[in-house]
């Protein structure tokens, strides 16, 4: 091997993997995400994992959280959650890859895993209409500060996701609750 096929050899080895794009197919329209496996590779994995198994496909956004259905005044928010499809395989939970490690910030159109501890996320994630740093480490949005754990950025179809939000909610009950939910038709790598 010559110097420079070396030394190309290790630029390539050493050069982060781009991110993966996964298409989005709803019942209101398309969205496509770009998860960066080069900031957070194991959240990164998680959803890829889900997505390839066919996990999203029937499943849908169940929640929409904007000012007119936020119960929080002290750190207000606006994201769209989602779910798996009911009885799709579930994996063990994640270990959570903190913003403080991964660099990446909960700005509009991140993508992030929703979690009810550390190192809880399975399936579930969210996606931020406005920039949010009560989501991010040392965020207040989450009493144990640990903040949410962001993997990626809607790169196409924000404006669906926009039409997602401003769907009817429950008038009853949880205000948050879409009613119905918006279905995702199909999940899958572009």
């Amino acid at each position: 091997m010559t110097l420079l096929a070396a030394m190309l050899a290790m630029v390539l080895q050493a050069a982060p993997p781009p991110p993966v794009v996964v298409v989005f197919e709803t019942a209101l329209g398309n969205f496509e995400v770009a998860v960066d496996v080069a900031h957070a590779p194991v959240t990164g994995a998680n959803f890829l994992k889900y997505v390839d198994d066919g996990a999203y496909n029937g499943g849908g956004f169940h929640r929409s959280v904007r000012p007119d259905t936020e119960t929080r005044t002290d750190d207000p928010i606006e994201i769209v959650q989602a779910s798996a499809a009911r009885g799709s395989r579930r994996y063990p939970a994640i270990p959570l890859e903190r913003t403080s490690v991964t660099g990446l910030k909960h700005l509009a159109g991140t993508i992030s895993y929703g979690r009810a501890g550390p190192d809880t996320a399975t399936s579930d994630f969210f996606i931020c209409l406005t920039d949010t740093p009560a989501l991010d480490f040392g965020g207040k949005r989450n009493a144990d500060g640990q903040g949410f754990g962001a993997f990626g950025q809607v790169v196409a179809g924000l404006d669906v996701i926009k039409k997602i939000q401003m769907s009817p909610t429950q008038t009853e009950g949880n205000k948050q609750t879409l009613k119905p939910q918006i279905v995702i038709l199909k999940a899958y790598r572009k």
